[in-house]
């Protein structure tokens, strides 16, 4: 097969010890011209199978998810930047989507587009449950015309222009196995509940016992995860317990101010950065 052309484009993935799985996301995008990764720190070699694969890296101390990819756009050479996670790639009928569509979308004053994600979750895609297997999100932008929100965690971009929705999904490998998941929600509990932190946010605990059963109910049922069987009843639990949890831990900073320096240095050891 012959190589796809190059594309003014910038693919920008943040990462993190890595190495397992970034060459695949960084293969799955050939077409374009630069390929970059910004790494907070990797100890498993993942700066070299990175370079390995094509890209450019540059270290940068972990900042919070926005101000990450924020940063992130700013090193890139290109002004179309195509934000992708390591453990996301784009399927084949996007990447000829993508060569298809792109060159005029690039000369165009559209800010960025919408993409489509299909989640891959205990080793198979999920079928019915709707933010697994179509979330729409923004992921491709111009970064003039679109940015980042500045929050630690549950990023999302913003543009400043019209936007495009391509119809091929890309793909994400959500986590390995349950105590990744599990790994996984802890430091996203206290990055959330910094960020409720810095807004002096009332912990209103009284509202637990319908914050679990709402949570549960609304990725259960009106989201169809109950359509997937078993593995949906799992991550609707997962969903639940995260949503009570990242409360009560963000009670705990309000009621004991000293467990945040020892909640992340023990996270740090983790290699975790919260």
């Amino acid at each position: 097969m012959p190589a796809a052309p190059a594309l003014p484009l910038s693919l920008v993935v943040i990462a993190r010890n890595e190495a397992p799985i970034i060459g695949r996301c960084l293969d799955s995008v050939p077409f374009a011209a630069e390929k970059l990764v910004i790494d907070s720190g990797s100890t498993d070699g993942t700066q070299e199978v990175a370079t390995r694969h094509g890209a450019r890296v540059v270290h940068q101390d972990w900042l919070g998810f926005g101000p990450q990819r924020n940063f992130g756009s700013t090193q890139a050479s290109h002004e179309w930047i195509l934000a992708l996670d390591a453990d996301e790639a784009l399927s084949t009928e996007l990447a000829e989507e993508m060569q298809r569509r792109l060159p005029q979308l690039m000369q165009s004053q559209c800010a960025g587009a919408i993409l489509r994600r299909q989640t891959w979750y205990m080793g198979a895609p999920m079928r019915w449950y709707r933010p697994m297997m179509g979330e729409r999100l923004g992921r491709l932008y111009h970064r003039g015309r679109a940015r980042w929100t500045d929050v630690r965690v549950h990023e999302s971009l913003r543009f400043d222009g019209p936007t495009e929705t391509f119809a091929r999904p890309f793909i994400h490998l959500n986590n390995p196995t349950l105590v990744h998941k599990h790994l996984k929600t802890v430091r996203y509990a206290e990055l959330k509940a910094r960020d409720w932190l810095d807004r002096d946010k009332s912990p209103q605990m009284w509202l637990l016992p319908f914050v679990r059963f709402a949570a549960f109910f609304k990725d259960y049922v009106l989201r169809l995860a109950f359509l997937d069987g078993w593995r949906g009843y799992v991550v609707a639990q997962v969903a639940a317990s995260y949503a009570i949890y990242k409360r009560m831990r963000y009670y705990e900073m309000k009621r004991n101010p000293a467990s945040r320096e020892a909640a992340a240095q023990l996270l740090r050891s983790y290699d975790l950065d919260p």
